[in-house]
């Protein structure tokens, strides 16, 4: 039976729950807290899921993409943000220590290997983690590719985007001064990490909007107005993992590394229509990975919440080689 359907499958019953789910606050040092959490079989296939951002935090909705008598589902809220503490500290928040809390939750939950699950940034982490720790990873499941390159932050950050969204683009550019227009990553770095929370809070929201309101095919411009504490942490460790360029050895490190985890199974679900992450990346990974299956959705753009993502998505989780 279809996961989306919310039905148990046959044989459901031999198998211990995890039920409703199982939460903690791990210590991953540095002064930071990490909320994690386990859903679905407590012997089921492990996955742990990645989210986006840096900074989007984890939700449950993400649940819904794994069969629960099938999967045991990791999330956690990566530091600074969601539940995890302190919050839209920046504090030894770096891509490693990330990778590094990743093989600690993994070694706390006592698992040998698991499906690496992560969209957006999600993936990039995902890629980054598997390369690092190749032994760990069962499969990649990527969606919305994103290499932290410095071309795809000039496409976002630059001006490439904002010739299809001109009015949003004017609204996000106007709050700076012109002189200061050429590297909006770093202008909006200053006043993120101004030391005034009201300040920060405002060009938080205005980072954040700009990158909501493209996020969905459907999209009609209109993002509302995040929380503060949401959108000062969002955007406050976005902007310093781009500023910092993912603390990457190379421009291209990603694509460079992938002999390390060529044999490693993937699939990689693109929205057609990506506005965030255009699917230039997403191809020239797939061409790099003589093991993953690229899916191109059409009619789809970014959101993990797109109609065909998420059936592409569902689907890779229930195709997985029934060996793992």
């Amino acid at each position: 039976m279809d996961k989306a359907s919310g039905q148990k499958r046959a044989g459901a019953h031999l198998y211990p729950p995890i039920d409703p789910f199982d939460s903690r606050v791990l210590d991953v040092g540095d002064g930071h807290r990490v909320y994690v959490e386990q859903s679905g079989r407590a012997d089921g296939i492990p996955v742990v899921v990645l989210h986006g951002g840096p900074g989007g935090g984890c939700s449950p909705a993400m649940r819904r993409y794994f069969d629960p008598d099938v999967y045991r589902v990791v999330l956690f809220d990566q530091r600074g943000c969601g539940r995890s503490r302190p919050h839209a500290s920046v504090d030894d928040n770096t891509t490693w220590h990330l990778v590094a809390d990743i093989e600690l939750i993994r070694q706390t939950l006592g698992i040998d290997r698991w499906v690496v699950f992560g969209g957006s940034w999600g993936a990039t982490l995902s890629l980054i983690y598997a390369q690092a720790h190749p032994d760990r990873a069962l499969a990649l499941i990527l969606r919305g590719v994103f290499l932290m390159t410095q071309g795809e932050l000039d496409w976002f950050y630059g001006g490439g985007a904002g010739k299809f969204w001109p009015d949003l683009w004017d609204r996000f550019e106007s709050l700076i001064p012109h002189d200061e227009r050429g590297d909006m990553i770093a202008a909006y770095h200053r006043r993120l990490f101004s030391g005034d929370r009201a300040i920060e809070v405002r060009y938080g929201r205005a980072w954040a909007a700009w990158e909501n309101a493209l996020a969905s095919i459907h999209s009609d411009g209109a993002t509302g107005e995040a929380p503060a504490d949401y959108a000062r942490a969002f955007s406050r460790l976005e902007n310093h993992y781009f500023i910092n360029k993912g603390w990457l050895d190379d421009a291209h490190q990603i694509l460079n590394r992938m002999d390390r985890i060529t044999d490693i199974p993937g699939v990689i679900v693109q929205g057609r229509y990506d506005m965030i992450c255009p699917p230039v990346s997403a191809y020239r990974l797939a061409q790099s990975w003589p093991s993953a299956r690229l899916e191109m959705v059409s009619r789809a753009g970014h959101a993990l919440s797109e109609p065909g993502v998420s059936a592409a998505l569902v689907a890779a989780m229930d195709q997985l080689p029934p060996s793992l």
